[in-house]
């Protein structure tokens, strides 16, 4: 990792700087690339302030993002990290961690300071311009970002940027936002890699090895005025369980169970496993653009994602003669399905580079669930037989899509000292989830009546402003505010013979914003920053209903807007080879939009649902730095600490069986702690060794945090994972990997079991 122009959270080099320093690190990959200025034996000083945004290369301004932001490059990615997915190259960022439980899993949420892996839309996250973020919900699953829309090899650098501090971007930053900056050859480019993972996998009752193969190829270049990049990427992948079934007592007549208890200490022995996962991946991208002048530029991009997949169980239990058998448990019918999904993304943009006082572009995208089918039978028979019906949940129809038009107005002519940004930007997020009943199971195509359904839509409207000015040499004030309009519609559910056609709900507000950047001296920076941010309910929250087996997730049309403030003070310095930054931090959410399991009249069982929190504040500190050449040449050490209070301060909604409150706890799925540290040690140009380690503490999902009990199925663990590195840079045109996630075999569980060790090899061939 490096900052972004040593951390400046609001520095950021000219187009032509970085550029160099891109080319730099593509042709001698193993080369570290250092956080401050190139190496010398003294201190090296922080860039001087400036207001020109950063970008990846032209054509992809940005608005300045005025607070604390980090990034890494894709030499550093391939050096340092087992990359099997997209969003591996991720993993060792300050305080982020990526919820991935399995290769090749489409369910990867962005979990950032003081936000956990249920919470995922409280981030963005963005190919250049293009949102992936799946602001449909706000859950660890159809939330999740797109991460297959992108290819690896694609990938330039990824920035990684802290909080809600930039008037350009809506409320769901509060988290941060994630930018995956892409690149375009300048000549013809081939690239193919095979990348090949072995988990090992010990618990329970099942002892078994899961294996991950997976092909990538790549193309692009530019013909004068034209310029291309396509990618494709097949991944065939086998998981370990992804849950385990059980059950409060011993089913009858079987043998086979493995007693254990739930994360509240109740009897929940093990039955067997499920989510045994079998899934074919395919993504196709495209990148097209046409400079119609040498200023001006279109372009538009294109990706295609398909996943077929098998899930099956395993039972442990045995019938008096030995035959295997469910144990007439419903839950091996859930955990045993059948999935295909097609997914197609767009977007169209006309963007100008003029390198004078005004810049615009224009920028919409559509994203469309083409097909998104899971199936399952209805319950269990005798022995291992399940029902011959069964139900059918699809999306096929949910869609989103989104506008933004942007501004620049340079008023001291380009790389001035103040740049005025502004824009508007409207979305529309399109949810549709009925279940079907289905006369035989296995087959989608025999659908009969509806079971449930949940469907609906909400829109956005925005307009903001920004100004990043340097009043003084040694001074930069950034200060912006955004309007929004938020309406929800449409909303449907049924469920048995209930329909309900819910309210549409209507809200807006302003959102201020302002950061103060100080040089205090030539190696010393002081960063402030305030701002207030909206994040309105998705539609997910508002309509989606589940009803599976024991889980009953329910719809909330009533929910309000969740308002947050947030401050930060950071103070960075920068030592020979490195820097240390110190961040100090605190939000406060009222009406905080969580979701819960609760006890409510007219149900018989526990419903899950997302509730407005009266008010919750997360307040912590966060320790970065890092160095090159550490006692010895070549070796570079970072790391981060980041302490985090995250508590729950008023909860008039939330209703406890067992009478406990959620008042004066820790909010749920933030831990305490959270800390990485990574040493790559390149001992010639072509070699880089490396050791990783990723450790966060305790989580409770619960928000009375009655869920203490470690070690079980549905509990969250702390963990402590290293992960080993080797890359080998053969020549100019071949690389190797060879590396081991979980090098300690680490078991844990954050609800799902987490991977155990890991084994990653891969080898590159760039033409």
């Amino acid at each position: 990792m490096r900052p972004s122009c040593c951390l400046s959270a609001l520095a950021a080099l000219p187009l032509a700087m970085l550029a160099t320093s891109v080319a730099m690190a593509q042709t001698n990959p193993n080369e570290p690339v250092s956080s401050a200025a190139p190496k010398n034996k003294k201190a090296t000083t922080l860039a001087p302030v400036s207001v020109t945004a950063q970008t990846g290369s032209s054509f992809q301004a940005t608005p300045v993002y005025p607070a604390t932001q980090v990034n890494i490059t894709a030499a550093q990615i391939d050096a340092t990290v087992n990359a099997v997915d997209v969003e591996d190259a991720a993993k060792y960022l300050p305080s982020v961690f990526i919820r991935k439980r399995n290769e090749g899993d489409t369910q990867p949420v962005l979990a950032t300071r003081d936000w956990g892996v249920n919470s995922s839309a409280r981030t963005l996250v963005y190919v250049d311009d293009i949102p992936i973020s799946a602001l449909i919900a706000n859950n660890n699953t159809i939330g999740a970002p797109r991460w297959g829309m992108v290819s690896p090899d694609e990938i330039d650098h990824i920035d990684m940027l802290y909080r809600p501090f930039s008037a350009a971007y809506s409320g769901n930053a509060m988290g941060g936002v994630m930018r995956l900056v892409t690149r375009t050859p300048d000549k013809p480019e081939v690239t193919i890699e095979q990348t090949e993972a072995l988990q090992t996998f010990n618990l329970y009752g099942t002892r078994s090895n899961f294996a991950t193969s997976k092909t990538a190829v790549t193309a692009g270049g530019r013909n004068g005025k034209f310029s291309w990049f396509v990618g494709a990427n097949s991944e065939n992948s086998f998981s370990q369980p992804l849950v385990f079934v059980t059950s409060g007592s011993i089913p009858k007549g079987t043998s086979g169970t493995i007693p254990a208890v739930n994360k509240i200490e109740q009897v929940a022995n093990v039955l067997g496993a499920g989510g045994l996962l079998h899934t074919r991946m395919l993504n196709v991208n495209g990148k097209f653009a046409y400079d119609i002048t040498p200023s001006l530029q279109a372009a538009y991009w294109v990706g295609y994602w398909s996943n077929d997949g098998q899930s099956r169980a395993q039972t442990y239990l045995t019938t008096a003669n030995g035959t295997p058998t469910y144990g007439k448990s419903s839950a091996f019918a859930s955990d045993t399905y059948y999935l295909s999904a097609h997914h197609l993304m767009q977007a169209l943009s006309l963007k100008s580079d003029t390198k004078s006082d005004f810049d615009g572009s224009f920028v919409v995208t559509h994203y469309d669930f083409i097909k998104d089918s899971q199936w399952s039978p209805a319950g269990v028979l005798s022995d291992t037989t399940f029902t011959p019906n069964g139900l059918l949940a699809s999306y096929a129809g949910t869609n989103w899509s989104t506008a933004d038009l942007t501004g620049f107005w340079r008023p001291l002519g380009y790389g001035g000292a103040q740049e005025v940004s502004a824009g508007a930007h409207a979305e529309q997020y399109t949810l549709a989830n009925p279940t079907d009943n289905l006369g035989a199971w296995g087959n989608p195509e025999t659908a009969t009546t509806l079971y449930s359904a949940g469907s609906g839509k909400t829109q956005t409207q925005a307009l903001w402003a920004q100004d990043a000015w340097q009043f003084a040499p040694n001074w930069l004030a950034t200060f912006g505010g955004r309007y929004e309009q938020w309406k929800a519609s449409d909303g449907f559910n049924f469920s048995g013979k209930t329909a309900v056609y819910q309210p549409t709900e209507k809200a807006s507000g302003f959102s201020p914003k302002l950061t103060v950047q100080w040089d205090i001296a030539p190696m010393w920076r002081f960063t402030g920053s305030l701002a207030k941010s909206l994040r309105f309910p998705t539609v997910g929250e508002l309509y989606q209903l589940v009803s599976t087996g024991t889980t009953f997730s329910s719809p909330n049309p009533n929910l309000k807007p969740e308002r947050d403030r947030s401050g930060e003070l950071a103070i960075e310095h920068t030592i020979d080879g490195g820097f240390v930054r110190l961040s100090l931090f605190q939000e406060n959410t009222r009406d905080a939009l969580i979701s819960q399991t609760s006890t409510l009249p007219n149900y018989a069982v526990p419903v899950t649902y997302t509730m407005n929190v009266g008010e919750v504040r997360d307040r912590g500190i966060e320790l970065v730095a890092q160095r090159d050449n550490v006692l010895i040449q070549g070796l570079q050490l970072s790391g981060s600490m980041t302490f985090v209070d995250s508590t729950t301060l008023a909860d008039d909604s939330f209703v406890s069986a067992a009478g406990t409150t959620a008042v004066g706890k820790q909010v749920p799925y933030v831990p305490r702690w959270r800390a990485t540290a990574v040493a790559t040690y390149r001992p010639t140009e072509a070699w880089a060794f490396t050791l990783a380690g990723r450790y966060s503490a305790k989580q409770y999902s619960t928000l009375d945090n009655t869920d203490n009990t470690p070690d079980v199925f549905g509990g969250f663990d702390k963990f402590l994972v290293f992960d080993a590195h080797v890359n080998y840079q053969i020549n100019t045109q071949l690389s190797a990997s060879l590396g081991v996630d979980n090098l300690t075999n680490e078991k844990y569980f954050l609800y799902h079991p987490f991977p155990q060790r890991t084994y990653v090899a891969s080898i590159k061939y760039r033409l």
